[in-house]
C-alpha cells in the first residue's frame, strides 16, 4: 500500500489480505480530503509524506538540491536549536526528540501563515500564470510539509507516549492550517482565472485537481456552514489518530506465554526462535522485576505469542493446538473492542461525520464524494467490476471450502470446520497438494539475497542500478537501510530510499507501506526519496532475516510503489511520482512487481540457501508457482467483501442500522463461513478508518486488473526473451512509472498497453478461468 499516510496501517502483510498501503499523497489544495484521514494522511500541500533527502553533515546536499527554509529573521537561530526545522538535507533522525515538535511546529505554522497572507495579498498584482501561482505555493508550503512529515513518519515507525502526546497536541493546528490554505478563495479564483488552453497537460492536470480539491475542502462554504465543516474536518483527523493509537495499543496489550512444549507443537523453528526472543525482549523491559528469571530458549521456552503479524500468522498456520489457535483468533477479531480502547464508537462517529461533510459539499454520500476524484467513473463501474469478479470467485470459493473440509476430514478432523481452523488446514492442504512447506523454505529467501534479486530485475527492466549507502543518511533505527538509485545509461543519481524491513512491536505499526520523503521538483530542486516499510522477521544472532515467499511478495509490492515515485520524469512537484495519481490507480505498479516472483529467472537469481548456497530446487519453484492459484477464489472473494463493505458503509447507513449490522449483512453475501458473533473487524479496519482508503478499498481490485493486464504485455513480448523484456520494461518506465500524475491514468495506461485493461488476465493469473 502507498503508506497509509503514515497513519494508514496496513493490517496483515499482503495487499490481497487487506494489508498494504500507500501513504496518501498530499497536495496544497486537498486539505479537505485529508480531513477524512488521520494526521499525516491528511493531504494538505503537495508534500508526500515525509522528509527530505540527505544530511548536510555528510555532504549529501548535492543530491537534493536547493531547499526552502524558514524565511524569518530568527530562522537561523530556530533551526540551530531545533533539528526538526533543518530543511537543508535528510532529517536528523537521531537528533530529533519529542521535545522539539511543539516549538518547531509553532515556528513553522507561524512562518507559513505570515507568508501565505502576504501571498494572498499579492495575488491581484501577480501575472495570471502557472509559474506565478502554483510554484510559489509549492515553495511556501514545503517547510510545513517537511517538518510535519518527519513527525508523522516517526509516529508510525518509532511510536512512544511522548511522541504521541506532542503529535496529538500539534495536529489540530496543522489541520487548521491545511484547511486555511485549501479554503483560500483568492487562491481558488487565481487558479480559475488561468488560461487553461495555454497550460501544458501536466499543468492542466494540477490545476484541475487543485480546483476540485479545494471544492472538496469546502472553499465554497461560508459562515456557519464553513465553521461546521472545519470542525468536522478537525474532529475526523483526531478520530483517525485515536483509532490508530487504540489499535496499536490493543495489539500490543495481548500476549500469550506458553511454557509447555506440547502447546507449541507444529511451530517451525524460526517461529519458536522468534517467540523465545519475544519473551526475552519483554522480560528485559521489566527491569529489576525480571532479576533471577531465566531467559527463554527456542528449545525449552517460554514462548511469547502476540497479535503482531510475524507472530500471529505462523501460529495460525502451524500450531497443532486448535484451542490455542482459537484463543489467538478470538483475540485478533476482537481487537480494539473493549474498554477505553474500543474503536466501535469511533467507527460510528467517523462514518456519521463523513456523511455530514459530504452532504454539505452537495454530494449524496461520502462514497459519491470519494469517487469524484478516482479513476473509476462512478459507483456503477465499481459495482460492475465487483460483480464480474465475484460471479467467478464465489463459486470457486465454495468449491475450495468443500475440498478443504474433505481434506481435513481425511486427516481425522471431526465436525464443522471452525474459523480458527481454516488457516491451519489450508496450510496442511497446500503442503499435501504441492508437497512443500513455506516455512521450511525460509533459508532460501534471506533478505540480502531477495534484495539482490529484486534490484537485479529492476535493473534489467528499467535500466537502473541500486546500491546501499547507509553512511549517506541519518536513520531512525540501526536496522534501517539506505539505498541510492542510479540511471544505468547516464550514471546520474536519480533517487534514494530508506528500507525499514523488520517488525518492532510496540513502537512500529503493523503492515507494510511506502511513503514519500521527497519528490522530484524543479521548483524545489529536489530528487525523489522514498520510505519502504515492512514488518518482517528480524535477524536472529548471526542468521540473516529469513523470509517466507509471502514476505518476499510484500517487499516486491512496496518496492513497486517506490519505483513509481522514484522513476518519475515529471519535473512539476505537484504531479511527479505518486502525486496527483487517482487513488484507484496507485496499486498498479506495486501489484505488477509481485508477478516477477513467479518468473523463474528472477527467482533463480536470489533463491539460494543462505548457509549452503544450494539453489532453490526447480520442482519446488514449480510447486510455488502452482500454489499461486491455491484458494484463489477465497482470497479474491475476501478482498471483494472488504471493498463492498467499505462502499456500503460510506453510501450511508439506513435508518436503525448500525455499522456492525452492515458488516454482518455484507458477510452473508460474501463469506463462505459465517463470522463469529463477536467479530469486530471494523474496529481494526485501519485502511478505511485511519488511512486513505475510505470508499476506496475497491482500488486494490481495480488496480489488480490493470497490473495483471500490464504484466500480460510482458508475457506477450516473451518472458524468456531478455531483449523483449527490456524493451517492454523501458516502455513501462516511460509511461506507468514515469508519468506520475501528469496525465490521467487511463491515458497513461493506453500509452503503455495500446488498449484499455480487461479482467481476462487477472482471472487467468488466479486460475479462475
Amino acid at each position: 500500500m502507498v503508506s497509509p499516510s503514515m497513519q494508514h496501517a496496513a493490517r496483515l502483510s499482503r495487499a490481497r489480505n487487506g494489508q498494504r498501503a500507500v501513504a496518501p499523497v498530499r497536495r496544497f489544495v486537498l486539505a479537505a480530503a485529508a480531513c477524512t484521514v488521520p494526521s499525516m494522511a491528511f493531504s494538505f500541500l503537495r508534500h508526500r509524506l515525509h522528509s527530505p533527502l540527505q544530511s548536510a553533515a555528510n555532504g549529501a546536499a548535492s543530491a537534493v538540491g536547493h531547499r526552502m527554509a524558514l524565511r524569518s529573521a530568527s530562522a537561523s537561530a530556530v533551526v540551530a536549536e531545533n533539528p526538526l526545522l533543518d530543511t537543508s538535507g535528510l532529517p536528523h533522525f537521531t537528533a530529533i526528540e519529542p521535545v522539539h515538535v511543539q516549538p518547531g511546529m509553532t515556528a513553522v505554522l507561524s512562518s507559513l501563515r505570515e507568508g501565505f497572507q502576504k501571498f494572498e495579498a499579492e495575488l491581484p498584482t501577480r501575472p495570471a500564470s502557472y509559474e506565478s501561482i502554483v510554484e510559489p505555493l509549492e515553495k511556501l508550503n514545503f517547510p510545513l510539509a517537511y517538518s510535519w512529515g518527519i513527525v508523522s513518519h516517526l509516529n508510525g515507525v518509532k511510536n512512544s507516549e511522548a511522541l504521541r502526546e506532542v503529535h496529538q497536541a500539534c495536529q489540530p493546528e496543522v489541520v487548521k492550517a491545511s484547511m486555511e490554505l485549501g479554503q483560500s478563495r483568492p487562491v481558488y479564483d487565481a487558479l480559475a482565472r488561468l488560461d487553461f488552453d495555454k497550460l501544458t497537460e501536466p499543468q492542466q492536470r494540477v490545476v484541475e485537481s487543485s480546483l476540485r480539491g479545494m471544492r472538496l475542502s469546502g472553499v465554497d462554504l461560508e459562515g456557519e456552514a464553513k465553521a461546521q465543516f472545519n470542525d468536522i474536518a478537525l474532529k475526523l483527523s483526531e478520530l483517525g489518530t485515536q483509532f490508530q493509537n487504540n489499535l496499536l495499543d490493543a495489539t500490543k496489550a495481548f500476549e500469550l506465554t506458553l511454557t509447555d512444549l506440547a502447546d507449541v507443537a507444529g511451530l517451525p523453528q524460526t517461529a519458536l526462535a522468534a517467540a523465545a526472543q519475544s519473551y526475552n525482549q519483554a522480560l528485559a523491559k521489566k527491569g529489576d522485576e525480571a532479576k533471577g528469571v531465566q531467559e527463554a530458549t527456542p528449545e525449552a521456552g517460554p514462548w511469547r505469542l502476540t497479535l503482531d503479524m510475524p507472530s500471529y500468522i505462523p501460529a495460525m498456520k502451524h500450531l497443532k493446538s486448535s484451542a490455542t489457535r482459537e484463543q489467538l483468533y478470538r483475540a485478533n477479531v476482537g481487537r480494539a473492542s473493549t474498554g477505553k480502547l474500543d474503536n466501535g464508537p469511533l467507527v460510528a462517529e467517523i462514518l456519521e461525520l463523513r456523511q455530514t461533510a459530504a452532504k454539505m459539499l452537495g454530494f449524496g454520500s461520502f462514497a459519491e464524494q470519494s469517487l469524484a476524484s478516482k479513476m473509476a467513473p462512478d459507483a456503477e463501474a465499481v459495482s460492475s467490476l465487483t460483480k464480474q469478479l465475484s460471479d467467478v470467485a464465489r463459486p470457486a470459493a465454495l468449491r475450495e471450502l468443500a475440498e478443504l473440509k474433505e481434506f481435513a476430514a481425511s486427516k481425522g478432523y471431526e465436525g464443522e470446520l471452525k474459523l480458527w481452523d481454516v488457516t491451519y488446514w489450508s496450510e496442511r492442504y497446500k503442503e499435501a497438494k504441492y508437497s512443500y512447506d513455506e516455512e521450511a523454505l525460509r533459508p532460501y529467501f534471506s533478505l540480502p539475497k531477495v534484495l539482490e534479486g529484486m534490484f537485479g530485475i529492476a535493473s534489467k527492466l528499467f535500466g537502473i542500478e541500486i546500491a546501499r549507502d547507509d553512511a549517506a543518511a541519518d536513520r531512525w533505527h540501526p536496522d534501517v537501510m539506505f539505498f541510492k538509485v542510479t540511471d544505468s545509461s547516464t550514471g546520474e543519481h536519480i533517487a534514494s530510499f530508506f528500507l525499514d524491513a523488520y517488525a518492532r512491536p510496540g513502537e512500529k505499526r503493523g503492515g507494510a507501506w511506502m511513503a514519500d520523503c521527497l519528490g522530484r521538483s524543479k521548483a524545489l530542486g529536489t530528487k525523489p526519496v522514498a520510505y519502504l516499510t515492512c514488518n518482517g522477521s528480524p535477524p536472529l544472532g548471526e542468521q540473516p532475516s529469513l523470509m517466507t515467499f509471502s514476505d518476499a511478495e510484500t517487499l516486491f509490492h512496496e518496492f513497486g510503489h517506490g519505483l513509481q515515485h522514484m522513476l518519475t520524469h515529471v519535473e512539476d512537484g505537484e504531479a511527479s511520482g505518486i502525486n496527483n495519481i487517482e487513488w484507484d490507480a496507485v496499486e498498479l505498479p506495486s501489484q505488477f512487481m509481485e508477478n516477477w516472483l513467479f518468473h523463474k529467472p528472477t527467482v533463480d537469481s536470489f533463491a539460494v540457501h543462505y548457509e549452503t548456497g544450494e539453489p532453490l530446487p526447480a520442482d519446488i519453484f514449480d510447486k510455488i508457482k502452482g500454489a499461486r492459484v491455491f484458494m484463489a477464489g477465497s482470497v479474491m472473494l475476501r478482498q471483494l467483501q472488504f471493498g463492498a463493505l467499505d462502499m456500503e458503509l460510506h453510501a450511508g447507513l439506513t435508518a436503525g442500522e448500525a455499522p456492525f449490522d452492515v458488516q454482518k449483512r455484507i458477510a452473508k453475501q460474501y463469506a463462505v463461513i459465517p463470522p463469529l458473533e463477536e467479530d469486530r473487524f471494523l474496529n481494526s479496519f485501519a485502511h478505511i478508518f485511519a488511512g486513505g482508503y475510505a470508499a476506496g478499498y475497491y482500488s486494490y481490485k481495480w488496480a489488480e486488473v490493470l497490473s495483471a493486464d500490464a504484466f500480460a504485455a510482458f508475457e506477450e513480448a516473451g518472458l524468456d526473451d531478455p531483449a523483449a523484456l527490456a524493451e517492454t520494461g523501458r516502455r513501462f518506465r516511460a509511461t506507468v512509472l514515469g508519468c506520475g500524475g501528469s496525465r490521467h491514468p487511463a491515458n497513461v495506461y493506453r500509452d503503455f498497453r495500446g488498449k484499455d485493461a480487461t479482467a481476462d488476465a487477472v482471472l487467468r493469473h488466479n486460475g479462475l478461468t
